[in-house]
């Protein structure tokens, strides 16, 4: 009779253990799939007020303030962030930015009117074939250091207004005007051009 209590035991036993794990395998699928999901707003274009956020390393969706660039030193790569809502724009890779500090004296002028003590900004994906632009390089063609985007060897000169000095691309980095309160770096208007490139991947 023994034997016979502890089979039908071990089977309730396995059949409970069997529907909580095909009941934790459920709750697993559901959770990935709404984690998945990105928040709304987070494919919506740059946005004036939006603070910007560092899109990478280890300060990953930190703000980006006045301080931690530095005159010269390699671009930031940044999303906007709403502030109201706190949702980052990062449903979008058109989204992405190019944020660098350089001396303003070396600002053309009409480069100088959107940046903000030197800070300027531009799209991070090149307008030739959507690559992004990750690359702060000697220039092939001149003595200063620009944007690449290392796909097709464009070169963007952030000095004048993110104009192409080399490479098949066909026009500029579009440029998003900033603004400074309280040393975080926000947005100020629209994104001035066309995102993105002009043929496909």
């Amino acid at each position: 009779m023994g034997p016979e209590v502890d089979a039908g035991s071990e089977q309730t036993r396995r059949t409970m253990l069997l529907g909580a794990l095909a009941t934790t395998a459920c709750l697993g699928c559901s959770t990935g799939a709404r984690a998945g999901e990105d928040p709304p707003g987070s494919d919506e274009r740059p946005q004036k007020g939006d603070l910007l956020v560092f899109s990478d390393g280890d300060r990953e969706g930190k703000l980006v303030t006045a301080a931690d660039l530095k005159v010269g030193a390699p671009p930031v790569h940044a999303w906007p962030k709403d502030p109201n809502t706190s949702v980052v724009r990062s449903g979008s890779r058109l989204n992405e930015i190019l944020i660098i500090k350089l001396d303003p004296a070396e600002l053309d002028e009409k480069t100088r009117v959107r940046a903000v003590e030197g800070i300027i900004a531009y799209s991070a994906i090149c307008s030739h074939a959507g690559c992004p632009v990750t690359a702060w390089v000697k220039s092939d063609v001149g003595d200063k250091v620009v944007f690449k985007c290392m796909c097709h060897n464009s070169e963007f000169d952030p000095r004048a207004g993110a104009q192409v000095v080399f490479g098949p691309a066909p026009r500029r980095l579009a440029a998003l005007p900033l603004a400074l309160a309280d040393g975080s770096l926000s947005i100020a208007g629209n994104f001035i051009g066309k995102v993105g490139g002009a043929q496909p991947g």
